[in-house]
């Protein structure tokens, strides 16, 4: 019975064994792409952000005007 457990798991068959280590580099590369994405879109949301503030406060309106409907 182990034998076929361990077997079932993917015990010593060097293709399943390739597989997963190239799946589990695979997951370990789009774990970092991820990282990479994230951290470019934190970048791109702040400076985004640091252009609107700015360019509002060069905006000189003295008093608000109505919006038309």
């Amino acid at each position: 019975m182990a034998k076929a457990l361990l077997g079932y798991v993917g015990g010593s068959d060097p293709r399943l064994l390739a597989e997963m280590r190239r799946l589990q580099q695979r997951v370990q590369d789009l774990e970092s792409e991820l990282l990479r994405v994230q951290a470019e879109n934190d970048a791109l949301a702040a400076a985004a952000s640091h252009d609107s503030d700015s360019l509002l406060k060069s905006i000189d309106v003295p008093q608000a005007e109505p919006a038309l409907t």
